[in-house]
């Protein structure tokens, strides 16, 4: 029997395809409950129909933490889903994991003889274990769909291997109960389709040495636990100790999963010092004369979050069938495509210490299976957009509403950021020095554009609710950057990346409050940056050197707002007139008569490929691009002083000419923004907090700056700042919140084609600073207006 409401859910299917048993996970604490053991979740449709769902341990620690459902979806089709507490759905055993070991017999030179199978939930083999010992059942660990199943060797081969599935449904509890040989001939169940002798198998991994792949053989030992063995899903990890690599003693967990009607092996892999790199592949078999091995490689040419694969196509299953194999895995973390004598390789950045990959075994006699390379290569295809475009999801749970909704006041919008900023210090703010870790790029923290950003927003939050928290976290952002004599660590001029320039901001704010020159001294080297920086014809800055005579929106934010204040400071306004005149190029190059929008870029060269071959601007009206040139607009402004009139005058002019585009865009139902401004509803397109929140944050800076006038405005903006709250806030049972469906990043060029389906593969991320530091920002300033 269904209880009280936890949650209501809209998946939409951003593909053109349909998607079939799609996992969607969502974990307890966005969920905003605390289960009780015994205690579970419900899902059902609206119309009252409930679907399968599965409580599991995502991160392998012995909790439950998250739910795991799989509804099926039809091309560019939605779902409006109810979570209760309550009983689940029951559902058929579609997944599998399990490991067994024998007892009662004996060890005889290096083999297990007599006694029979047991199944355990943990299994770290005796030293003396080896390949064909015939102590484990097929040699490790299993895990398997209805589709296919896969075994990983425990001794010095770490190979991965296939078991072909003809029944449609999980049949590991069957394999290798009467011996090692059996499942290699075919059976009613399938069979063991692969030939891994000294390869990397079915996407095992090992190090890339240079010239071959070296096995993870040196190590002390390994332990296989079961997770999860459950309908849905099932998940298994694989502790490897001590494995004497690269000068290195190195322990890694690799974390394996499946879920129900996917091929899909995941495999997260997690290291305990940095690494130069991981080789993950799958054997490299002959040809013959009756079949020649295809390997498929997926495009290159594309964003670095987007997923991409290595692949192999053909008659290479142990039974002569057609198999197919493949690697997929993020195009930005791999350093090359190679081979050796036994593996077809993905040589991979692990400096992050973590990596996620998937492998895929695609049997031709599995039930309904892929005949051709053809059908196998559109499989790939559609599996790549599933894991690079997701479900796009709007969660609304019970707890965060009882909050978002409560009446909006001064206080309470300034609460909201104060709110944020002490959720964010422990989770990632607090990590924003030189020396920290940025778990928002996986790398060390840099003197980068987010890193000021967001030291900023708790700079301007301090001024209005301070905490000494907050002066700390700026304090040490900036003293740690900045040596004695002005160097700051990290920071290049010679890339004239003016994504650069906006952490200097910060510096400026240490010198005003601190005198102390070593600021002084870095603000005049990222100076002489913009001093040679180059620019287009008509005078505006590239975006970086890289990036030749281009024009971003995002550029004006980066480098105007610090060099108006510099030279306010340091020049007595000797720069404001190029300060402005960016604006005007800015202006003149990429605002739409039609819509009173801002395309994303401007090429004068036309030659990229996004580009309009006539007018050489970008094709879409990307909204946070849109947001950053907004906050640059009236952050300048307060640099500029009132008596330069004529200055100020094409600043002013622009703010209520964006502010009403803004206006004519903005969602009526949520009062926020969408990711590609003008397309409300397409297919993929999502509510996007980063850009909605810089768009707060201008409308209302620019009514309390008097810049604004008129009752549409402040309606607008408390619409939309209810709107942030509403559509993005979760609130955890901690009482911390987090801010939801922001798009990472996107830019242009370096396989970033501009298309719609660019912007839309761009990864859909929370917390991350280019939205988080806005959100603060815009809470203060509508307190602000709030009080008028």
């Amino acid at each position: 029997m269904a209880s009280q409401s936890v949650a209501t859910l809209r998946i939409d299917n951003p593909s053109n395809f349909a998607r079939p048993q799609q996992p969607v996970l969502l974990p307890f604490t966005d969920l905003g409950v605390t289960l009780k053991p015994g205690e579970n979740l419900r899902v059902s449709e609206l119309a009252g129909q409930a679907l399968p769902s599965q409580l599991i341990d995502r991160d392998g620690d012995g909790e439950k933490d998250s739910l795991l459902l799989t509804p099926d979806f039809s091309a560019g089709g939605s779902k409006e889903l109810l979570i209760q507490q309550g009983d689940p759905a029951t559902s058929v055993q579609l997944t599998q994991a399990e490991v067994s070991e024998k007892t009662g017999g004996q060890w005889q030179d290096g083999q297990y003889i007599g006694g029979t199978f047991q199944n355990v939930t943990s299994l770290t083999p005796p030293p003396q274990y080896t390949d064909h010992s015939e102590f484990i059942r097929y040699e490790g660990p299993g895990i398997e769909s209805d589709k296919v199943g896969y075994r990983i060797y425990l001794d010095w081969r770490n190979g991965f291997d296939i078991f072909g599935n003809k029944t449609g449904k999980p049949v590991l509890h069957q394999v290798g109960l009467d011996g090692y040989k059996s499942y290699h001939e075919p059976q009613a169940w399938g069979m063991d389709v692969l030939k891994v002798g000294k390869s990397l198998g079915a996407g095992g991994f090992g190090y890339w040495n240079g010239e071959a792949v070296e096995l993870v053989s040196k190590l002390s030992g390994h332990t296989a636990t079961i997770v999860e063995n459950g309908p849905l899903y099932s998940a298994l990890t694989i502790n490897y100790k001590n494995w004497q690599i690269a000068g290195k003693t190195l322990n890694i967990q690799a974390h394996l999963s499946m879920t129900a009607g996917s091929r899909l092996l995941q495999n997260r892999l997690t290291f305990d010092q940095p690494l130069d790199n991981l080789a993950i592949g799958m054997v490299k078999l002959p040809d013959t004369p009756d079949s020649k091995i295809k390997v498929l490689t997926g495009t290159l040419e594309s964003s670095g979050h987007t997923y991409t694969y290595l692949a192999t196509y053909g008659k290479q299953s142990l039974d002569g069938a057609n198999l197919g194999m493949a690697l997929l895995f993020k195009r930005g973390k791999l350093q090359k495509l190679t081979s050796d004598a036994n593996s077809h390789v993905a040589v991979m950045d692990v400096s992050g210490q973590h990596l996620e990959y998937y492998f895929v075994g695609a049997w031709q006699h599995e039930l309904n299976g892929i005949q051709t390379q053809q059908q196998f290569v559109d499989y790939l295809q559609q599996e790549v957009e599933k894991l690079t475009l997701a479900p796009r999801l709007t969660l609304k749970t019970t707890l965060s509403k009882t909050q978002t909704e409560q009446p909006l006041t001064s206080s309470s919008a300034l609460a909201w950021s104060t709110r944020f900023a002490d959720s964010d210090l422990n989770r990632q703010a607090g990590q924003y020095y030189w020396g920290g870790w940025d778990s928002e790029r996986d790398r060390p923290v840099a003197f980068e554009y987010t890193t000021g950003l967001l030291m900023q927003a708790y700079d301007d939050l301090n001024q209005v609710a301070p905490k000494p928290e907050y002066q700390a976290a700026v304090s040490k952002m900036a003293d740690s950057f900045v040596a004695a004599d002005g160097t700051i660590h990290s920071y290049d001029a010679s890339k004239f990346n003016i994504d650069s320039i906006n952490s200097g901001s910060v510096l400026l704010r240490m010198y005003e409050k601190t005198g102390d020159a070593k600021y002084q001294l870095a603000a005049e080297k990222l100076r002489a940056q913009l001093t040679d920086h180059p620019k287009t014809s008509n005078g505006a800055y590239w975006h970086k050197k890289i990036y030749p005579h281009q024009l971003w929106l995002d550029g004006v934010y980066m480098g105007m707002p610090y060099l108006a204040y510099y030279s306010q400071l340091f020049e007595n306004g000797a720069s404001l007139k190029q300060v402005v005149h960016e604006f005007e190029v800015s202006r003149e190059m990429l605002r739409d008569q039609a819509t009173g929008l801002y395309f994303h870029a401007w090429d004068e060269s036309k030659s990229m490929n996004w580009a309009d071959p006539a007018t050489g601007r970008s094709k879409f009206f990307w909204s946070r691009g849109i947001g950053w040139l907004g906050m640059a607009l009236v952050d300048v402004l307060d640099r500029i002083p009132q008596t330069s009139t004529e200055l100020r005058a094409p600043l002013l002019a622009m703010i209520p000419e964006l502010a009403d585009a803004l206006l004519r865009y903005q969602d009526p139902a949520s009062g926020v923004w969408w990711q590609i401004t003008d397309k409300p509803g397409e297919r993929g397109n999502y509510l996007e907090s980063s850009a909605s929140s810089m768009f707060v944050y201008f409308l209302a800076k620019a009514q309390n700056k008097g810049y604004l006038q008129g009752q549409q405005y402040r309606d607008a903006t408390v619409k939309a700042y209810q709107g942030l709250l509403n559509e993005f806030v979760l609130v955890h049972p901690d009482q911390s919140i987090s801010l939801t469906k922001m798009v990472q990043v996107a830019g242009l060029g370096a396989g970033r084609d501009g298309s719609y389906h660019y912007y839309m593969s761009e990864p859909i991320y929370r917390n991350d600073s280019k939205g988080t530091a806005a959100f603060i920002m815009a809470g203060v300033q509508v307190s602000q207006l709030l009080k008028n």
